[in-house]
């Protein structure tokens, strides 16, 4: 039996990463609906190797008969279409922030809380964490089984993909001008400050306590899907990168957790691939992760500034595990088992 799927936001970066796991995973489809906003209707996508799809209106679309929405719109347009979706029947796993943290959605990374999918019937919908949550719970799941993390200190270095096409137009854009000799001030328009050869310490808006809404998801979200006791410090920032996140990752246990203990449960765990060699090239860049599935975990030792401590460093395709693969993992899991 296949299913009939809906990406909503089908023209976006993670909409064509959607439509293309969906297919490299042969996800059971008897039709895959590509929807986007009115301006972009009639544009083709591909869907596989030999597909092409015609993108329909999302406006003017009926749910009704659509078992499962994927959807990446923005917040604002999950908002309105996500509830009429659930309403014609369609289960939606959803990508925006929109819904991660209602109490009655259930926020999930398969490989650490695939359970939490049961809770989808309250209102038909399940959310797909941020994209630097993601990869850091993968990594911490094993971890926190081991030895009970109770503090995390992190610091994430995005790439400009987690901004949309228009933050890699404006890296790509201002990168070139530099070297044209042309004003940096012409190309920017996503970033507050210059994002080619620079680093940039501010991700969504600021709050009141100083931190930004980025900084402040990474806490609450691991709180959700992982453990409401854990307490987390996140600096996040904007690099540029064009595709893959990174993070620097430092845990502060309940109980002692050496390297290699560590080291083994790292490599046991689903979704997580270790490469830790004290070594040139012995860790994993963004430049290396771009298209590929895992989550990987190198620097692996000892954080000797707090008891307990262990340090690590973090990548993952931003596109693929911190957005569209996790979509339809969820949606996998939903299929198999509820």
């Amino acid at each position: 039996m296949g299913y009939k799927v809906a990406v909503v936001g089908a023209t976006g970066n993670v909409g064509h990463e959607m439509l293309n796991i969906l297919a490299e995973r042969d996800f059971p489809v008897d039709e895959v609906v590509a929807l986007a906003s009115q301006r972009s209707v009639g544009k083709e996508v591909s869907f596989g190797e030999k597909s092409i799809l015609k993108v329909r209106d999302l406006a003017k679309f009926d749910f009704k008969g659509t078992d499962i929405v994927l959807s990446s719109p923005g917040a604002s347009v999950s908002a309105e279409f996500c509830p009429k979706a659930t309403k014609a029947g369609a289960i939606v796993i959803d990508n925006t922030s929109q819904f991660r943290m209602d109490p009655d959605v259930p926020l999930v990374v398969p490989e650490v809380n695939a359970h939490a999918i049961a809770g989808h019937t309250k209102k038909g919908i399940i959310a797909n964490p941020n994209c630097s949550t993601i990869q850091m719970v993968v990594a911490l799941k094993p971890l926190h089984d081991l030895a009970t993390i109770e503090r995390v200190v992190v610091s994430t270095y995005q790439s400009v993909s987690g901004s949309g096409k228009e933050g890699m137009d404006e890296l790509f854009n201002q990168t070139k001008g530099i070297f044209m000799n042309d004003a940096v001030s012409k190309h920017q328009n996503k970033f507050t400050k210059q994002i080619a050869f620079n680093v940039i310490p501010h991700i969504d808006v600021f709050m009141d306590d100083g931190s930004t809404k980025e900084e402040w998801k990474m806490m609450v979200e691991t709180q959700k899907i992982l453990d409401p006791n854990i307490k987390v410090q996140a600096t996040c920032v904007r690099v540029p990168v064009f595709i893959g996140h990174a993070e620097a990752v430092s845990i502060e246990c309940a109980y002692d957790i050496d390297e290699k203990s560590a080291l083994r449960a790292l490599k046991k765990a689903e979704g997580i691939t270790v490469i830790d060699h004290r070594d040139d090239e012995g860790y994993v860049t963004p430049a290396e992760c771009g298209g590929e599935d895992p989550v990987f975990v190198s620097r692996i030792r000892k954080d000797a500034s707090v008891a307990n401590g262990l340090a690590f460093w973090v990548v993952s395709d931003n596109l693929r595990k911190g957005a569209a693969l996790n979509t339809v993992q969820i949606a996998e899991e939903l299929i198999k088992n509820y």
